[in-house]
């Protein structure tokens, strides 16, 4: 049940409610948050709960309000510091045409992003940002950002306690699943990469 050394059950254990908000609410929508194992740690902490560890309803409320807030965060992020950098002149990342590319894409796909970004690392942490940024109305982004962390967040979190209170000695297999959580969560840019190769 580690990785590099690392039990991943203990760790969640140690972190308790506070870490595991900490972790979401950072991968949900802070710049630095990109790398954390949010898939994995919702799965685990679910099925710890399932044993009794964690009481299933403050998890859910934990990872719920972490999520939504650290969307919410990212939001706020892009459109009031993100918007600025486009205001200067251009250069090679900073153009102002991304800018009306990031509008024009989040006016027709934006609850689409918001919603299934959540399940993909790195874009979930971007997703937010970008909304902000695009000036997707607020009111529309916190609608679809509430339903984003209730499939995503409790979701997983629910799948996790399900399975634990189920499947006996599930427990003795996490390691295992949490790869197939992220292999499954990487899988459309890996898709999405060997198309854009063939096409």
């Amino acid at each position: 049940m580690s990785i590099f050394n690392i039990d991943i059950a203990e760790l969640v254990k140690i972190v308790g409610y506070l870490g595991i908000f900490i972790i979401i609410f950072s991968e949900s929508g802070l710049f630095f948050g990109f790398f954390l194992p949010g898939g994995s740690l919702l799965f685990t902490a679910g099925l710890l709960a399932s044993q009794g560890l964690f009481n299933i309803y403050w998890l859910v409320l934990v990872v719920a309000s972490a999520a939504i807030l650290g969307d919410s965060t990212g939001y706020w992020f892009g459109s009031v510091v993100g918007h600025k950098l486009f205001t200067k002149e251009d250069s090679l990342f900073f153009n102002k045409k991304y800018l009306i590319k990031t509008k024009e894409y989040y006016e027709k796909y934006g609850p689409m992003t918001v919603v299934i970004g959540r399940f993909v690392p790195i874009v979930r942490t971007f997703a937010p940002i970008l909304a902000g940024v695009g000036e997707m109305k607020y009111k529309k982004f916190l609608a679809f950002n509430v339903l984003g962390a209730l499939l995503w967040a409790v979701g997983i979190s629910l799948l996790g306690f399900f399975l634990g209170s189920t499947i006996p000695g599930i427990e003795k297999y996490i390691l295992p699943i949490v790869i197939l959580i992220v292999f499954l969560s990487i899988l459309p840019i890996i898709i999405n990469l060997i198309s854009k190769k063939t096409a």
